[in-house]
């Protein structure tokens, strides 16, 4: 079963398993949609009569949430799948030169994408972040605590995600592919580090 399709009793309990899936890459993802889905809540809450010469962008946050969220359950499918083709590249045979050569090219292009997939999400969730900061200041008030849940969450997520990046990291051989990951994922963290403080002074000023 997909992991978004299983309700968060059965997901707790695979990932309580001693199956490798769904592990670190899969509960960054769901992290990643729990974060998002607060933005939503707290823009939707943010609309109506009181807010409503704000509506256009609390629509636009909403729909652009959504998409976000789509695309966590895709890398969440993703990261399980990139997963299962490391395995395989390992269980190659490696008794003739050529055998060897053909394992060596499958896992690099494996953890190439076992490294890929999560530094998506760093992207994708400090995207959502950045959008969320935009509208810190105009937000419903009475719920700007959830705010700070939404960007401490999505911010757990982009580290979360960051530690798979870094396993496959060392995997791969190819240095000018390794270091552009390295500087692309260092470049995410330190976004959403000044993107939550950020929020995050303005819902402590808020909540008082």
């Amino acid at each position: 079963m997909k992991v978004f399709d299983q309700s968060i009793r059965q997901f707790i309990e695979a990932a309580c398993s001693a199956s490798p899936t769904p592990g670190g890459g899969s509960v960054a993802a769901v992290s990643a949609a729990l974060g998002a889905s607060m933005g939503s809540m707290v823009a939707s809450l943010s609309t109506g009569t009181r807010f409503e010469k704000n509506a256009a962008q609390m629509n636009t946050i909403i729909a652009q949430i959504k998409t976000a969220i789509d695309e966590f359950e895709q890398i969440a499918k993703q990261d399980m799948e990139s997963f299962r083709l490391f395995m395989d590249a390992l269980k190659m045979p490696k008794d003739t030169d050529e055998n060897r050569a053909q394992r060596s090219e499958c896992l690099q292009q494996a953890a190439i994408q076992a490294a890929n997939v999560p530094l998506r999400l760093m992207t994708q969730s400090r995207d959502i972040m950045a959008l969320l900061e935009k509208a810190s200041q105009i937000y419903n008030k009475n719920v700007i605590s959830d705010l700070g849940v939404a960007v401490i969450t999505l911010d757990a997520a982009i580290q979360s995600a960051w530690l798979t990046v870094k396993i496959n990291l060392s995997s791969i051989k190819n240095e000018k592919t390794n270091s552009n990951y390295e500087k692309q994922g260092m470049h995410l963290l330190n976004d959403a580090q000044k993107i939550k403080q950020s929020v995050m002074n303005v819902v402590m000023d808020k909540i008082g």
